[in-house]
């Protein structure tokens, strides 16, 4: 592909600004935003700077000289515009979740794959240096046969009664919140740096706060008086996993945890090493041993291969999140581009979170152990 690739967001919430900012900073060209009206993207717009106009996401459709599109909506309109983005011809940057049902993300991806268009899916987590690090030394067989795999994501957002988002509402955000938008990234990062799968599971959610204020909110957590309604979505989840070669793991997720911004954190214990992630503190990991501990930092010109191409700063001078964005998108454009970028997590990665959050919910509303992917099982019982 000659020249610059010209994307456009659509949504204009906190997570659109993240993307357009990493649409510039991989050398694309942001060619507009469009919002849920014609006025607010126009003044999104003058916000960005982007000289672009479109009136609705119609009008992007049509656009032959625009080749990628990022979705950035409220989730139920995910399925929607990215399969019509698909079908114009257009690469896809697709928030998770892909879709609020497995079965849709599923068709999505098959779309994608048939039209040999970029699906991609920022679980962007897996750009952090030092989580390449841990996945390198796993891959070298340095912490041996997974003992006990556990962690949490744990944030303070929906701790006030008067929170409110359109998450809360299972028509905007889909069935499930808590655990959809936060422990799905978690599951993500886990199966991808220990090499596992999770077969099947057990979850309880639990809505701690039960009745909020009525209104769409702005994605994060705003504030109104006005109208109350009961909430139909999960604060908090637990769960416990089992993974194909049998270990066990637990998860805990909650947007109800004071003083809790956006802590990921998980402890993979094998049975020659562990290894500990904080992704409110990326800059260093926790190596355990039987004979003691230690502390690694991250370092360019140490460690993995991905360790060093996504280290974008001198050692002790902190990165974090927008690193991983910008890092995420340039990627994506790589394989747009042809290129095979290592651990970008594509429309496969999103049906995959589908299935999972189906478990979630099913078991939640069972009491049970439930199959992640139940055809899988089916298909291996019949073999």
């Amino acid at each position: 592909m000659n020249g610059p690739l010209r994307a456009v967001v659509s949504g204009a919430g906190m997570i659109g600004a993240v993307h357009a900012a990493a649409i510039r900073a991989s050398g694309a060209e942001l060619a507009g935003v469009v919002a849920s009206t014609p006025e607010r993207s126009a003044r999104f717009a003058d916000e960005w700077n982007v000289a672009g106009r479109y009136r609705d996401f119609e009008a992007v459709l049509a656009d032959d000289t625009v080749s990628v599109v990022h979705v950035c909506t409220p989730n139920a309109l995910h399925i929607g515009q990215a399969e019509a983005a698909l079908r114009a011809g257009k690469h896809v940057i697709c928030e998770k979740p892909l879709a609020t049902s497995a079965a849709d993300a599923q068709r999505l991806t098959s779309l994608a794959r048939e039209t040999g268009l970029v699906l991609a899916v920022p679980f962007v987590y897996r750009y952090h240096p030092l989580v390449r690090e841990l996945r390198d030394r796993r891959l070298r067989g340095e912490f041996g046969a997974w003992q006990l795999l556990h962690g949490s994501y744990l944030q303070d957002w929906m701790l006030s009664e008067e929170a409110m988002s359109w998450r809360v509402d299972p028509a905007d955000g889909g069935p499930s919140r808590a655990f959809a938008d936060i422990g799905s990234h978690w599951c993500d990062l886990v199966e991808w740096v220990a090499g596992v799968r999770f077969t099947e599971l057990t979850a309880r959610l639990g809505t701690t706060v039960p009745i909020r204020p009525a209104g769409t909110g702005a994605g994060f957590a705003t504030r109104g008086g006005g109208p109350r309604v009961r909430v139909r979505t999960e604060d908090v989840a637990t769960v416990l996993l089992r993974t194909d070669g049998g270990a066990l793991a637990t998860l805990t997720v909650s947007q109800v945890s004071a003083g809790r911004k956006n802590r990921l954190w998980f402890e993979l214990d094998g049975a020659r090493g562990s290894a500990v992630f904080d992704q409110e503190n990326p800059e260093t990991v926790w190596l355990g041993a039987p004979d003691g501990a230690r502390v690694l930092f991250r370092d360019p010109d140490q460690g993995s291969a991905e360790q060093r191409r996504l280290s974008r700063l001198p050692a002790g001078h902190a990165q974090g999140y927008a690193e991983c964005f910008n890092s995420f998108v340039a990627d994506a454009y790589a394989a747009i581009r042809g290129e095979a970028p290592e651990g970008l997590p594509t429309g496969a990665d999103g049906v995959r979170s589908a299935r999972i959050v189906e478990a979630v919910l099913t078991s939640s509303a069972s009491l049970a152990w439930t199959d992640v992917d139940p055809t899988e099982t089916a298909l291996e019982a019949t073999a």
